[in-house]
């Protein structure tokens, strides 16, 4: 089975390590998968199986996700888009996926409303037939309009054979964050989180017992980062912060300045950081759905902080349904200080470790399970 899965990470690089990770596991089955890459290259993103091919990069204009910009930090033309374009229709003639898999989409990158919809014509047009499936996580960010969420309806029943769904239906429905119609819910296939193998712990002990603060792989975090640099100012514990995005070094140099305290590590991002979570003392971190996933799986202590800018409610809804478990709590972005800080961490440290074992954390190999067999019933 060849499966294409097409993926751009506009902000952070969540939805394309969610596309790897799928994409391993397809490899894992003994399936050829490739990963179509719109978004900026993520290097500290792991990734020795899967081929990705790289479209003209694009990056949103902060949380202004109808503003694109190219890797220059220029507003994306109306040629560069169509370069993009004709790239990705061209990646699915030369594959001739038996499955083509668009990451978030219809229910979100409407600004690339006309590259998905050629790329899914473009797949309509081959012979046979692909499979087509959109893949999203737990928690959507709402339509503002009712007129977007009938449009993306529109689109899944034009071109979508399902939808999978990387969530714990237990735990979250996707009707918490979207309206879904009678004839959507019929499309939806729930998987379970799809996330790596669980971390082992760090093979050099890096991390234990330490406060870790993140905010993902993009340019964003912060006031958390300032707030963490006072907050580990008046705690007896070490505190280490990650940082991320294209202008990291930068903002590391610039955060150590007002930290002025060489117990306070400030590094980049790292590719060890799942492992490093297993012998920290505790998480604090946005709720993006991937670092939400490294918590539940290591069981850390964790103080979310969901990022809410320009009225996103996602990361907010999402800490919410898992705080409901021991040692995870949540602090708004506007209650943000560094004593409220300190006081959520005292509470999640009290609590303790969590078991990880309760979880469905198998939606990788799951989604493959469901894709094989939607394929098999379509062309049998």
């Amino acid at each position: 089975m060849k499966v294409l899965i097409a993926v751009t990470h506009l902000l952070g690089t969540g939805h394309l390590s969610r596309a790897l990770t799928l994409a391993q596991a397809f490899v894992r089955e003994g399936h050829e998968a490739v990963v179509l890459s719109g978004g900026c290259p993520a290097p500290h993103l792991e990734n020795e199986t899967v081929p990705l091919v790289q479209l003209p990069p694009l990056a949103s204009d902060g949380v202004d996700f109808t503003k694109l910009l190219t890797d220059a930090g220029v507003e994306a033309d109306d040629a560069y888009m169509s370069a993009r374009q004709k790239q990705a229709a061209a990646a699915v003639q030369e594959m001739k996926p038996d499955v083509l898999i668009t990451e978030l989409f219809p229910f979100g990158r409407r600004s690339l409303s006309q590259e998905f919809e050629a790329l899914l014509k473009t797949a309509q047009a081959l012979t046979p037939r692909p499979v087509v499936l959109s893949s999203v996580r737990d928690i959507l960010a709402p339509p503002s309009k009712a007129s977007k969420a009938t449009m993306a309806r529109d689109r899944l029943k034009i071109y979508y054979d399902a939808v999978l769904v990387h969530a714990d239906s237990d735990l979250t429905q996707l009707g918490v964050s979207w309206p879904v119609t009678s004839d959507v819910t019929r499309m939806l296939h729930y998987t379970g989180y799809v996330a790596p193998a669980a971390p082992q712990p760090h093979p050099e002990g890096v991390g234990t017992g330490e406060v870790l603060v993140s905010a993902g792989g993009g340019s964003v975090g912060q006031a958390l980062f300032e707030s963490a640099i006072r907050a580990a100012k008046r705690s007896p514990l070490r505190w280490r912060i990650l940082v991320g995005g294209a202008d990291k070094e930068k903002r590391i140099a610039a955060l150590k300045a007002q930290a002025n305290d060489p117990t306070i590590i400030i590094e980049a991002v790292r590719p060890d950081f799942r492992q490093m979570l297993h012998q920290a003392a505790a998480s604090v971190s946005m709720c993006g759905y991937n670092t939400a996933m490294d918590v539940l799986q290591t069981g850390v202590p964790a103080v979310f902080v969901p990022f809410d800018e320009g009225g996103e409610v996602e990361q907010t809804l999402r800490a919410r349904s898992l705080s409901v478990q021991p040692a995870i709590e949540v602090l708004p972005a506007a209650d943000l200080t560094p004593q409220n800080l300190l006081g959520e961490l005292k509470r999640v440290l009290r609590d303790g470790r969590r078991s990880s074992s309760e979880f469905r954390m198998n939606g990788a190999a799951e989604s493959v399970r469901i894709t094989q067999a939607i394929l098999a019933e379509l062309r049998s």
